[in-house]
């Protein structure tokens, strides 16, 4: 397995690309904590899905855009396995509204969870991973940080300052060990985009080469190949998985 002996804390780990991620790294040999902030019986059900894949989980509850309690947070994960080797930030929200009927409390939610959420806890780890030389930060990006979205300017800004931030983090870290890189999903078959009218769904469609929604495994795979030995010598990427719509 090519993550035996690695840990894992993943953010937004309750379901959807989090879930997926987090029992892919499971899979591939590293214990894993799952983030969430209020659905408790979701989060332990994941991780009772990486305990039957024969690894340690535990829950690791926080709201990623309060940065007192991402700290209690991860020193809680450092109690109880010692170390973190893998961040995976992809905890992230969506409120949509146009710029012009967009108010303050609406720009600052998203960017309180998406883009200062990856700040908080990447702060809360990151000394420990100089500490032992060694690190693999991932952080979820979004296609619509790179193309933008017609009533999503809160987003779009989120997700391009997290690619931003991801080619800089990559630059200081590289000598102490540490990758940094992002993968950036299109749209994906999760519950944001089962609730999308069918007759959107079809436009979307129309508009991405493969002419399906990808999946959040695939999604998962990315992660776990940057992650392990395969993806040593790659930092400051953003890798894309979306079918071809941003090209």
């Amino acid at each position: 397995m090519k993550l035996e002996g690695r840990t894992a804390l993943v953010t937004g780990a309750s379901r959807g690309i989090g879930r997926a991620i987090a029992l892919a790294l499971a899979a591939e040999g590293a214990d894993v904590a799952i983030n969430y902030v209020s659905n408790e019986a979701a989060a332990a059900a994941v991780v009772e899905e990486v305990q039957a894949i024969g690894r340690k989980g535990m829950l690791a509850r926080a709201d990623v855009g309060d940065f007192p309690d991402t700290y209690a947070m991860a020193h809680s994960v450092l109690r109880e396995f010692g170390h973190i080797d893998i961040l995976v930030n992809n905890a992230g929200v969506t409120s949509d509204k146009t710029f012009v009927n967009m108010d303050h409390s609406t720009w600052r939610k998203v960017l309180a969870i998406n883009l200062d959420g990856v700040f908080n806890c990447t702060k809360v780890c990151i000394d420990q991973m100089v500490e032992q030389n060694y690190g693999r930060v991932v952080n979820i990006t979004s296609v619509i940080g790179q193309i933008g979205n017609f009533g999503q300017a809160n987003y779009a800004a989120s997700k391009a300052g997290v690619a931003a931030m991801t080619k800089t983090l990559a630059k200081e870290l590289a000598s102490k060990g540490i990758t940094v890189n992002a993968v950036a999903p299109g749209f994906i078959e999760t519950e944001m985009v089962s609730s999308i009218p069918q007759s959107l769904q079809d436009r979307l469609l129309s508009q991405i080469p493969l002419r399906r929604f990808g999946k959040a495994e695939e999604v998962a795979q990315m992660v776990v190949f940057l992650c392990a030995p395969e993806g040593d010598y790659v930092t400051g990427a953003e890798l894309e998985v979306n079918g071809g719509l941003f090209m």
